[in-house]
């Protein structure tokens, strides 16, 4: 019987500078992974889950903060045997970087290694989040004028928290990542500048010294899908991106590192059910 490959679709939209979802529920399940098109800025308040992004898997504790950047593949695998409380955030990343360039408050995102990836904040920190999102909640469903500025002033005090923790964090060792193999890492890394390059198994199989088999293993254990779904979906995620900033998608194709366009266009309406042309639309 064939195995069944895993691939990761794409979820949620944003129309908005941002949305804000405070979820409390006791029933959860495995999600598949998935991935957006925006920055998801994830708060757990309660509960017992483990988040795993591109090939690590963190296990997140209360008042942990969580940075998902657009198109990073990632699930959430939850406890259902307890509530589980948290804020999701989804953010417009050009809108918030763009509105205070010098702050540098949106380069927590861009600079998410695996150490920046979960960050926990001290007593002090905590502390603060938690009244920026009461402050923000007590204005949820507020009408009036000027409203929609104070909730927007909010969420930017909440990414300027959340980047002070980023910096605090810098250099300090991973925590909560069972199974996480550097190998696997190197590769995943590797794989991501060189999109446009001929990805082999072998080749790179043989950069981290495994064999075929046991490398395809690994990969699959690491990240919750198969090395080539997972190259498919960074390479069509990758032209899609080229395609709304104005590449031709032919061009797109090719510098994602397909060398069939027919191909290509197959690839890519079977994950984003759509055809190139309509993404630039």
């Amino acid at each position: 019987m064939a195995q069944k490959t895993v691939t990761a679709s794409r979820e949620g939209y944003l129309y908005e500078n941002y949305r804000y979802f405070h979820l409390h529920d006791t029933a959860g399940q495995e999600r598949s992974f998935h991935y957006h098109d925006f920055d998801k800025l994830v708060i757990l308040k309660s509960g017992r889950v483990d988040y795993t992004v591109e090939d690590v898997t963190y296990k997140l504790s209360p008042w942990s903060v969580l940075l998902v950047k657009n198109h990073a593949i990632h699930r959430a695998v939850i406890d259902v045997t307890v509530p589980y409380d948290r804020i999701i955030i989804y953010l417009n990343h050009d809108h918030f970087k763009n509105l205070m360039p010098d702050s540098k408050m949106m380069d927590c995102f861009e600079n998410t290694g695996r150490e920046q990836c979960l960050l926990l904040p001290d007593k002090t920190g905590v502390a603060e989040l938690s009244r920026a999102v009461d402050d923000y909640e007590s204005l949820e469903g507020d009408e009036r004028f000027g409203a929609d500025t104070i909730r927007e002033t909010l969420i930017i005090r909440i990414l300027v928290y959340i980047s002070r923790f980023s910096r605090e964090n810098a250099g300090a060792e991973l925590s909560g990542s069972p199974g996480y193999d550097r190998k696997i890492s190197s590769v995943v890394s590797y794989i991501n500048s060189n999109l446009s390059s001929d990805l082999t198994v072998d080749s790179l199989a043989n950069s981290v010294y495994l064999s075929r088999y046991h490398f395809m293993r690994l990969f699959k254990e690491q990240t919750g899908t198969t090395i080539h779904s997972y190259i498919r979906e960074k390479r069509l995620l990758y032209a899609s991106r080229l395609i709304r900033e104005g590449v031709p998608a032919v061009q797109a194709a090719q510098e994602s590192g397909f060398s069939d366009y027919s191909t290509f266009s197959r690839a890519f309406r079977d994950c984003f059910n759509a055809k190139p042309s309509d993404i630039k639309k």
